[in-house]
This record gives C-alpha cells, sequence and structure tokens, in this order.
C-alpha cells in the first residue's frame, strides 16, 4: 500500500509546486467545457475555496486570508461568433482583454475590384479626367493653319504678286510663310502626287526673274491675268504660264520643263521648251475710264468713242488669227535652263515653295482662297 499512498500524496502537492497556472485550476476543481456556445462556471464564493496561499501565475503567495480572485469570464470561444453569412470570424481581445472587432477577411480572387478603389494619393483614379484625343488636337492645327493662309491672303491681296508690296507688307509675309513651314502636314511632298499634281496659281512671289513680268503689268493698257505653274508626276513634268491682257488681246506664253527627284521635298528642273500662244484678239476694245499715267489720271472716253467703229475689223482679226499653231521655241540645255525647287508646305489647296531665285505662295485651281484676291 506504500507505493499507491506516495502516488496519491505526490499527485495531491502537485498543485502547490506547478508552475502552471492552468494545472493549478484543474486541480482546484475547475472545469471548463470548449464549446462554442455553453459555458461553466465556479460560484463567486468558492472560487477560492480550499486554495489559501497558493502561488499565482507569477510565483507570489496570496496572503492567508485575503480573497482568492475569481477568475476571468471566458466568452465565446475563438470561433464563438457567426456574421451575416453564416461564418465564423475570429474575435480578437485588445489590450485591456475586452473582445475587439473581427478582423476583415481578405478579399477573394472572385471578388469584382471596387470602382472606388484609390490610388497612393488618395484620389479615385476613375474620377481623373481622361487625356484629350488625339483628333482633337489635329483639329486644333488644321484650324490654325486656316487661319494663317486666310491673314496670309489678305496681307498680300492689292500687292500684283508682291510687286507693289511695301517693305511691311514682306515683313508680315515672312512672319506667317515661317509659322505654316512649321506647321507643315506634309513633309514629304513629292510622294503626295494627289497633292502635289494639279494647276497652281501664283498669289505671291519674291522671285527676282518674274519682275520683267510683273513690271510689265504695272504699265497702262497691261495688265498680268494669271501667273500658274502645272505639275504632273506621272510624266514627271512642270509647265509655268503667264498671261497678260490687254483692251485689245490677250497673250498667254509657258515653259515647259521635266524634273528629277532630288529628296523627299526637293525636285530639280530643267527646261525644255517655250511656247508663245497666238494673242486672243478681243471682239470689242473695252478701254478703262481713265488711267494713271506718272501720278497723273488721264481720261479715255474720246479714245473709246474714236474706237467703236473699229471693233468689226477687229473681230474679223481675231477668227483669223485664233485657229493657228503656237509658236514654240527650245531652250538650251545649259546651266541657265536648270533649276531647282524645294516644296516647304503643301495641304489640299496651298502650297509654299522655294527657289534658286526667291519664295513663290501658290493656291491651287479652284481653292476658295482665291476669291479673296
Amino acid at each position: 500500500m506504500a507505493p499507491l499512498f506516495a502516488a496519491a500524496s505526490h499527485a495531491s502537492a502537485l498543485p502547490l509546486f506547478s508552475p502552471d497556472p492552468a494545472a493549478a485550476r484543474r486541480a482546484g476543481g475547475t472545469l471548463r467545457s470548449r464549446t462554442s456556445a455553453l459555458r461553466l462556471r465556479r460560484p463567486p464564493g468558492a472560487a477560492g475555496r480550499g486554495r489559501g496561499n497558493v502561488p499565482g501565475e507569477w510565483g507570489e503567495r496570496s496572503p492567508p486570508g485575503a480573497p482568492a480572485q475569481p477568475d476571468p469570464p471566458v466568452d465565446d470561444d475563438e470561433w464563438g461568433r457567426d456574421d451575416d453569412d453564416g461564418n465564423s470570424r475570429p474575435i480578437v481581445a485588445d489590450e485591456w482583454g475586452e473582445p475587439g472587432e473581427p478582423e476583415p477577411e481578405p478579399p477573394s480572387a472572385a471578388d469584382p475590384p471596387s470602382p472606388a478603389a484609390d490610388d497612393e494619393w488618395g484620389e479615385d483614379p476613375a474620377a481623373a479626367p481622361p487625356p484629350p484625343p488625339a483628333e482633337e488636337e489635329v483639329d486644333e492645327q488644321a484650324e490654325r493653319r486656316e487661319e494663317l493662309k486666310r491673314c496670309l491672303v489678305d496681307t498680300v491681296y492689292g500687292s500684283e504678286f508682291g510687286f507693289r508690296a511695301s517693305t511691311e507688307t514682306r515683313g508680315e509675309v515672312v512672319e506667317l510663310v515661317t509659322q505654316l513651314e512649321a506647321n507643315n502636314p506634309t513633309p514629304a511632298p513629292v510622294e503626295a502626287p494627289d497633292l502635289l499634281d494639279g494647276n497652281w496659281i501664283l498669289i505671291y512671289t519674291a522671285y527676282s526673274e518674274l519682275l520683267p513680268i510683273l513690271a510689265a503689268g504695272a504699265t497702262p493698257f497691261v495688265k498680268v491675268k494669271q501667273i500658274s505653274q502645272e505639275i504632273d508626276s506621272k510624266s514627271m513634268t512642270i509647265v509655268n504660264g503667264s498671261t497678260l491682257t490687254t483692251p485689245f488681246a490677250s497673250f498667254s506664253f509657258s515653259a515647259a520643263a521635266s524634273f528629277e527627284v532630288q529628296s523627299p521635298s526637293r525636285i530639280e528642273v530643267q527646261f525644255k521648251e517655250g511656247s508663245f500662244q497666238p494673242p486672243a484678239i478681243s471682239s470689242s476694245v473695252d478701254l478703262p475710264e481713265q488711267v494713271d499715267i506718272f501720278g497723273q489720271k488721264i481720261s479715255l472716253g474720246p479714245v473709246q468713242q474714236a474706237l467703236n467703229p473699229l471693233q468689226q475689223a477687229f473681230a474679223s482679226i481675231a477668227g483669223s488669227i485664233s485657229g493657228q499653231p503656237p509658236l514654240k521655241v527650245s531652250i538650251p540645255g545649259n546651266d541657265r535652263g536648270r533649276s531647282w525647287l524645294l516644296t516647304t508646305y503643301l495641304d489640299k489647296d496651298f502650297r509654299i515653295s522655294r527657289g534658286d531665285g526667291g519664295l513663290f505662295i501658290l493656291a491651287k485651281e479652284g481653292s476658295p482662297l482665291l476669291d479673296q484676291l
């Protein structure tokens, strides 16, 4: 029987020396059930019964006769609270022993992203204004080019192709041309035959070799009606034409040339021959009421009355000459017949070119810009 007694005495002395508070509570008769909804507690009066002078969990002994501290109430276990969808969430107690808010569950990969998710600066990415579309920028540039072209045409109005342009007007033309060249929509005009080909009408020039023609248009009874340039990329030819008008007849002449492509914007021109059209005799003589000669205005009313009997003779001459073939003159193939042309701006109805002799500003035949002249 001694072994049994010794074992029993050791078992009864175990709570007094065990450092484990849980083991002491089990020895004192405290029993807790680990269920989710049911818990057992001892009556407050019996909490410290038979446990006087028992060391606490920090190894200190309670003074004799001191009431034993009751064990803290145990709430539901770690899975003792259900959320709205019936799933259990762990309850985390704060530092004062009170249950805190349940920890939020991490979002599942299947959940859709929140539309109000903020970026790292606390701003909603969806609320940021979208960048302007590229079409709006293109439209703004096109409107800017159209405005510059209209301003350029208004500037050269009345300058007779630049022959009577003042120094101030020439400076404004250079400024507008520079802005248009900086916004050239066709960087490779030679490679755009649908835009380059056609009959182009000159509206302004600073080309010195055209001065004789322009000077002739400044004399009385003579007017430069039109100066044009026709380009054909298929045949690689250029035809420069000019037309002068008088009260009696119109005179037209042209120069045909071939060209070679030197770069996407530059061509080399070689003139081949000149052509003189038969004069177009007017069936009636229409003189202006007065002309300005050296600052003096001279009335032409008496001259008009004297020419009226000759109108029938002019009509018969016009009929006989109109059917004659043009007079062609070959141009020697030397350096004088060779030139180059650089196109610095090109769109559907406007072109700016620079040659070895100066500047050319042209509008395509049929362009509404010509109506401003």
